[in-house]
């Protein structure tokens, strides 16, 4: 012996964040997560992809082309799946959980002031002043992302057929999204390389360079046949929570406004693909015409307040939830009665959300390696690119004028503002968010605080 210490061995690298340091970062992207998915998926990248680095343009838009074929609102499921890159189960449970819980909170404290008292001033004029913050950041989105996706001139074309196809013929998005996947497919068995590695996603020539300087490496999610299983296993536990207490519910309270929650919502967690905004007008015209839980002008009110607090867009359904039991349960206690439903409206509307992440996946983790899938999704991609500028172009139109119209014309659908409805306060201040984004490159959290500020100060003031 030689008296020399034996060397320790080498820690195993760890090429992900810890838990703790993670669940920190969810809750504060969850906080942030105004504007609806166009604002949120900003949020994401510039969070996860920017300051954090924990993934590149190719994982993070890979993630999105997934979420974005699945029915439920896609950033949330984004988190959801991006958690489960990380820490498996544990990690999408609380990336996805927390992602709801801020909107969830905010959406049941409003129902209650609006069943109460019918009145939300000083809250809808803070969030009106983040959402032009908001508008701002997913403007930069759209640049940086963009840049880095479209990378050659055909996934430059088929971003902005994309972006044609559902700004002005309002078609679907599944449709556009397959469209392209073939145009993909096709080109790489032509022996094309267009579509191989070229717009974000690793193919043919090899991984994406950008992903090799992240700390989520490609082998950090391949965790062999024990991860997969363990998937599968939460997607069936999810399913079951999801369904078991609708089928109680339908069996014990067959025709209560419960059970009619419970079946309604779990219809529409199936049936909305392409985003929140393409079943809405069926929920307002089911949720007042058939059910009568609403008044009309009151699906408004419940979008309105969506719109302007964190988390999903699909989130106005705990609105409708709550206000249906608060009306039909014919309880003494309706608040309580409409808490139940708000929740319960929640429950089955994001309970399929984890399944449908969990089930799918660990399939999405294989296909990365597929020369021809990856060129599929790299189409895809460009396409995505597209749908988050009408996202971003729909969502501008809606901040900055108070009225907008259907101008139609054969298969041209297009929805304009109304010039005369614009609200200068609000042009005024996203031009403000928009300048201290682009020119003066301030963080976001300054440029949220200061929005919001601004957003109540007239009210504030006396001058609302």
């Amino acid at each position: 012996m030689t008296g020399e210490p034996i060397p320790r061995a080498a820690a195993p690298r760890r090429d992900y964040p810890g838990l703790g340091e993670a669940t920190r970062v969810w809750a504060r992207v969850a906080a942030l997560s105004f504007g609806g998915p166009a604002g949120q998926i900003a949020v994401m990248h510039r969070v996860l992809v920017e300051e954090r680095r924990w993934l590149g343009d190719a994982r993070f838009l890979h993630a999105l082309n997934f979420c974005m074929l699945l029915p439920g609102p896609e950033a949330q499921q984004l988190a959801t799946y991006i958690g489960w890159l990380m820490h498996g189960i544990r990690g999408a449970l609380i990336a996805g959980i927390l992602f709801i819980l801020p909107g969830m909170a905010a959406i049941m404290a409003l129902s209650w002031i609006y069943a109460v008292w019918g009145e939300v001033g000083l809250v809808a004029d803070l969030f009106f002043g983040l959402k032009a913050a908001v508008l701002a950041i997913v403007l930069q989105a759209v640049v940086r992302v963009g840049g880095r996706a479209l990378r050659n001139p055909a996934t430059r074309m088929i971003a902005a057929a994309s972006f044609l196809a559902i700004f002005a013929f309002g078609a679907p998005f599944p449709l556009i999204v397959l469209a392209a996947a073939l145009i993909g497919w096709a080109g790489d068995r032509a022996g094309l390389a267009t579509f191989r590695g070229g717009g974000g996603h690793g193919g043919a020539g090899g991984p994406h360079v950008e992903d090799a300087e992240t700390l989520l490496g490609a082998e950090s999610a391949d965790r062999g046949d024990e991860h997969t299983a363990a998937a599968l296993r939460a997607g069936l536990v999810a399913i079951a929570l999801w369904l078991l207490p609708v089928a109680a519910l339908l069996i014990l309270a067959p025709g209560s406004v419960f059970a009619d929650i419970a079946a309604f919502f779990s219809k529409l967690a199936v049936l909305t693909f392409g985003g929140a905004y393409a079943v809405l007008a069926w929920v307002a015209q089911e949720a007042v015409g058939t059910y009568g839980w609403l008044a009309p002008g009151e699906m408004l009110d419940g979008l309105g307040m969506a719109e302007t607090t964190p988390g999903p867009l699909i989130m106005v359904l705990q609105f409708v939830g709550f206000m249906g039991a608060f009306r039909e349960a014919g309880w003494a206690a309706p608040l309580l009665a409409g808490t139940l439903g708000g929740l319960l409206a929640t429950w089955v509307t994001f309970a399929p959300c984890f399944a449908w992440i969990f089930l799918g996946a660990p399939w999405m983790e294989r296909l990365r390696r597929n020369a021809s899938i990856s060129a599929a999704l790299t189409a895809v991609t460009a396409a995505v690119v597209g749908v988050i500028l009408n996202l971003a172009i729909w969502f501008a139109i809606h901040v900055v004028w108070r009225e907008v119209i259907r101008w139609r014309a054969g298969p041209l659908s297009l929805e304009l503002p109304v010039p005369g409805s614009i609200d200068w306060a609000a042009a005024a201040l996203s031009a403000l968010a928009i300048l201290a984004v682009f020119r003066f490159r301030l963080g976001m959290v300054p440029v949220l605080a200061g929005a919001a500020a601004l957003g109540v100060a007239p009210r504030l003031l006396g001058l609302a």
